[in-house]
């Protein structure tokens, strides 16, 4: 149970973050970016000076993200399909947005705010659990200290995967719709009541996506996806003035 005083942090730091949602970096020396894509987010490191390792597990996209990133000392791409199991055939869907909504899943109500995204092919590809990728390549967990995840329907499967690692982190960023995107996917509410569970607190969420209202039989909703970011309370004492990203703390 949270006790006043934590409370009032949780309070006062959502407040912080409303306007600058990755200020949570200052407190960050390391990310692990499951879901990479083709590194979208490196400038945005590279301005906190992050050592990163980033995870894609589409094959001619992982050598793009290579490409992006072979100049940076402090980063390195791996590619593998994080999922809860290790060494199971997963049939992925590739997307035909640049490998974006890629999933293990099937486009469920996605579609109906993003109706242009289409799956174009279907690869095989064999899975690995976080903390077991991350223990093959010789990675040490305890200099990454943020996980991010935007693994579009697997976000729960690659937490659960992570599970023997997760008290490494202190900072946990989720990309997680609040509806069923793709079939059987995890939504918002599933991630809160696992990272709950583990000890982590929600300080920190925005809309994703441009959201726009959507007929779904008789029922009008707006659907969207979440950019939530959770910590532990212990974590959460961010910097309250203007300084901006730095090697040293504010």
């Amino acid at each position: 149970m949270k006790t006043p005083r934590i409370k009032g942090i949780i309070r006062r730091t959502r407040a912080l973050l409303k306007n600058d949602p990755s200020r949570f970096l200052r407190r960050v020396s390391g990310v692990i970016h499951v879901g990479a894509n083709t590194g979208q987010e490196i400038d945005l490191y590279q301005a906190y000076d992050l050592r990163v390792v980033w995870v894609e597990p589409i094959p001619e996209i992982f050598e793009t993200l290579k490409t992006n990133i072979k100049d940076i000392k402090k980063h390195v791409a791996l590619q593998c399909l994080v999922t809860d199991q290790d060494d199971i055939e997963y049939a992925f869907h590739v997307s035909n947005r640049g490998g974006q909504a890629s999933s293990i899943l099937e486009l469920k109500e996605h579609k109906d705010i993003w109706p242009h995204v289409d799956f174009d092919r279907t690869i095989p590809l064999r899975s690995a659990t976080l903390a077991t990728l991350l223990k093959r390549e010789g990675i040490n967990v305890s200099e990454y200290d943020a996980l991010v995840l935007d693994t579009q329907g697997a976000e729960l499967l690659v937490l659960t995967g992570a599970v023997p690692i997760l008290n490494a982190f202190k900072f946990i960023k989720v990309e997680v719709p609040d509806f069923e995107a793709y079939t059987g996917c995890c939504q918002l509410k599933d991630v809160e009541a696992f990272v709950q569970q583990h000890g982590f607190s929600e300080i920190s969420r925005k809309n994703s996506r441009n959201a726009r209202k959507a007929e779904v039989t008789t029922t009008s909703s707006t659907k969207k996806r979440v950019d939530i970011l959770f910590c532990y309370p212990r974590e959460i004492r961010l910097p309250t003035d203007g300084c901006q990203p730095s090697k040293t703390m504010c």
